[in-house]
């Protein structure tokens, strides 16, 4: 569960109380695993995965209350917040809570007392390598009317350094206030990973392979990505026709230049995937696939059929983070149409892959993603890109799919959902993961993604009291006949926990 669908104050899941609450009954629940969607600012559709960096969080899910708690903001001023349930509404919430936000950050900036302003200092200095032009690019960003970087000033999109200095110093008590917001969300969210982790609850994060065209990590780099000579992109990232789309799916983002990221070292990839198990502890990487080869669809092409398979960094850039990190804390999204290269790529690093039961129950192929197949796997009943499992079993499954399901639960009394977690809960596999909606046995209207659905996604809210003692009860009860109970491990340092 993505913690914008927590049933905080203000129309939208943040890391305040109901974070904290949600956490109790995890807790409870003896649960040791708390997946998140990526926690990067929203860019295009307001996907996780649609971001304007790799690296800042997204201010939206700073708690108002906390910083209210430690004096940014007076409480006055928040009071009217409710909205505890009931989907994310995103234009409303960008106009109501951002300027609340900005008003917190001038507050801080003006009054914040001498250990706040030591920490805030340090924080800026210790991430000014990526924190200083992902301000200035939030903010010309916003001064440009969230125009795409290529069409600001030609000055400001190729970075011309009296441009850069001249916006600088322009903009400069905007960026200190986006430097504080930043500061902020990842003081609020490693308190949160704390205190999930005294309740040995992990943290597993998600890191996708690509990056968007309008994002800081692009303008900022734009020799490691295949641009042409107006910095628009050459080629663009999708993936080929297929059963489900007779034209593939062009998602669009710029392919990079795998071969300057290996001259140097694979150093981006080493910062990127650091960052990410500083604020995680294992790490979903997205479309594992693309690590092997890539779908390349030239840039003018408006779908993917005329793409071409290409070959991407594979085993080389795995052994550098290794090297780097110290071990791979991460397992493989490798769903969909995945060639035996792929499969061998991932055994030999070692990293586990994925299964989703409800892809199990098709032809004979299909089996590999059952629980007694799982062993070395994390096992989903569903992902935020499914149906629910009520949902799917409803309308979404085929006859033969619904019988092959039946045949291989048996009967399921509380519901085919609770028939789904058990089947995953004592299956082989690594980890089990269940999607909150699968827990609450919910339908189709509570789906967190459509793909390639315009509008209408990543709204969906947990309502207070929803999460119940019932279900905490059952599923500590399965958790302990599964042998998958937590256990204790070290905690994340202590370090800028105040906020």
């Amino acid at each position: 569960m993505h913690p914008t669908s927590l049933p905080s104050r203000g129309g939208i899941g943040d890391f305040g109380p109901a974070a904290y609450r949600f956490v109790d009954s995890l807790a409870a629940a003896r649960q040791g695993l708390w997946q998140v969607l990526p926690l990067g600012p929203l860019g295009d559709g307001n996907s996780p995965y649609s971001s304007t960096s790799a690296f800042a969080g997204n201010p939206l899910l700073i708690s108002l209350e906390r910083l209210a708690s430690h004096g940014w903001i007076d409480r006055q001023k928040i009071s009217h917040l409710a909205a505890e349930s009931g989907p994310v509404a995103y234009d409303q919430i960008f106009a109501t809570k951002m300027p609340l936000l900005f008003e917190a950050g001038r507050g801080f900036l003006a009054s914040a007392p001498a250990g706040a302003r030591e920490r805030f200092e340090r924080f800026c200095g210790e991430n000014s390598w990526w924190l200083d032009d992902f301000v200035l690019f939030d903010a010309l960003r916003a001064r440009q009317k969230l125009a795409s970087w290529n069409e600001w000033p030609a000055e400001l999109a190729r970075r011309e350094g009296s441009a850069l200095q001249r916006a600088r110093k322009e903009l400069a008590d905007d960026l200190k206030v986006r430097s504080a917001l930043q500061f902020a969300f990842y003081e609020q969210w490693q308190a949160l990973r704390r205190y999930a982790a005294e309740n040995k609850i992990r943290i597993v994060g998600d890191v996708a392979i690509f990056v968007n065209y309008d994002s800081a990590d692009v303008w900022m780099h734009r020799d490691l990505f295949r641009l042409n000579e107006n910095l628009e992109s050459e080629v663009v990232s999708g993936v080929p026709p297929d059963f489900f789309s007779k034209t593939g799916q062009r998602w669009g983002n710029p392919l990079y230049r795998w071969d300057v990221m290996k001259a140097r070292g694979y150093e981006c990839w080493i910062q990127r995937l650091r960052w990410a198990t500083r604020n995680s502890d294992y790490i979903r990487l997205d479309h594992f696939r693309g690590f092997d080869q890539f779908w390349e669809i030239p840039a003018n092409d408006p779908t993917a059929i005329n793409g071409r398979w290409v070959d991407g960094p594979r085993d080389d850039l795995f052994h550098k983070l290794r090297e780097a990190l110290g071990g791979l804390p991460f397992f493989a999204e490798d769903l969909g149409y995945i060639t035996p290269e792929v499969h061998a790529l991932r055994e030999r690093l070692q990293i586990p892959g994925m299964a989703v039961l409800q892809f199990g129950f098709g032809d004979e192929g299909a089996h590999m993603y059952l629980p007694h197949r799982a062993a070395g796997k994390v096992i989903y009943t569903g992902t935020h890109d499914n149906d629910t499992t009520v949902g799917w079993f409803k309308s979404g499954a085929a006859d033969h799919e619904r019988h092959h399901a039946e045949c291989y639960l048996g009967r399921c009394d509380d519901g085919i959902h609770w028939g789904f977690i058990r089947a995953a809960q004592d299956s082989v596999a690594d980890f089990a993961l269940i999607p909150m909606q699968d827990v609450l046995g919910l339908g189709s209207e509570a789906r967190m993604n459509t793909p390639s659905l315009d509008g209408g996604n990543w709204s969906w809210r947990l309502a207070p009291g929803e999460f119940t003692a019932d279900l905490t009860s059952k599923l500590a009860h399965l958790a302990e006949v599964t042998d998958r109970l937590p256990q204790p491990f070290p905690l994340p340092s202590q370090e800028n926990f105040a906020a």
